[in-house]
């Protein structure tokens, strides 16, 4: 399982979450079989949003991170519930990309230019959507640009996912750090100079510092105190029953149509590649069901 730990400086003025999410990006991997580009660009967004879901405050909260771009990856999209637990699914799993200028996998030349958006469900009758354009592709840069843009919050995010050349996932976690509302500035120079001398989070990881080991690390000088801590794992809430009211969600004239074919149908989930099987009775049974409502 991941591991995610987080902590806030002694005066209440900083907040940080750091995550070794090694086991949930690999159940990524295991589940979409990606290429390593596409691996490590649905490594990043899952991990951001585990990072991102733990902080919300009910237990029904759920957040959506959505990347719309126009390179070969296309969309991507991950889910976490307040624990921290993700879900993800892109639109293309194989993409093959010459590494970038720095040697490293050329995720933002895989996501090209394009939009990010954060969905947040609160229970309320209608989500909150932001959406802005994509500074790099590369999506910690994008998520930390949202938070100041859309929500005026100074943010630091790192997001690391390391691949094997058999494709499988070596090292992943992140890192979130954000300024509380009245922070006093003074703590901002102690904060840059920490993120500074910070080497790279799967390399930290590698060295064996573990979640706790860099949240305290990104307080360092501000005398933290450990908040909480997580088990987060990717989890598909997928089911049956669900997967039916989606299917009773697109009409009698579209569900006469496909009962009319005399076929079974499969519907598969995008996030987890369970299959679930429905008779032309079954269908048949969904508009009556939806008909008596």
């Amino acid at each position: 399982m991941s591991i995610l730990k987080r902590a806030i400086s002694a005066d209440g003025c900083v907040v940080a979450s750091a995550i070794d999410s090694t086991d949930m990006v690999s159940m990524i991997e295991q589940y979409h079989k990606p290429s390593a580009v596409v691996t490590a660009g649905l490594g990043r967004l899952a991990t951001a949003a585990s990072l991102m879901g733990y902080s919300q405050k009910n237990e029904g909260d759920q957040l959506t991170l959505r990347v719309d771009g126009e390179g070969q990856i296309g969309s991507m999209i991950a889910v976490a519930d307040s624990w921290g637990n993700v879900k993800c699914c892109a639109d293309n799993y194989i993409v093959e990309l010459p590494l970038n200028a720095a040697g490293k996998l050329d995720v933002g030349g895989a996501v090209g230019p394009g939009t990010l958006s954060v969905i947040k469900d609160l229970g309320l009758k209608e989500p909150y959507v932001g959406t802005i354009p994509l500074v790099s592709g590369e999506i910690a840069e994008d998520i930390a640009n949202y938070f100041v843009a859309s929500e005026q919050i100074p943010t630091v995010l790192s997001l690391g996912v390391l691949v094997a050349p058999d494709l499988h996932v070596l090292h992943a976690g992140g890192f979130l750090i954000q300024l509380l509302p009245f922070a006093d500035e003074a703590c901002i120079p102690i904060l840059e100079q920490n993120v500074a001398s910070m080497p790279h989070v799967t390399e930290m990881l590698k060295s064996g510092m573990t979640a706790e080991d860099i949240v305290m690390k990104c307080l360092e000088g501000l005398e933290p105190n450990l908040l909480d801590s997580g088990e987060p794992v990717y989890h598909c809430d997928c089911s049956r029953e669900r997967t039916s009211r989606i299917l009773i969600s697109i009409g009698n004239e579209e569900l006469q149509r496909l009962a009319d074919s005399g076929e079974t149908i499969e519907v598969c989930c995008h996030f987890c590649d369970r299959k679930y099987e429905f008779t032309p009775a079954e269908i048949l049974g969904m508009m009556r069901t939806e008909e008596t409502s």
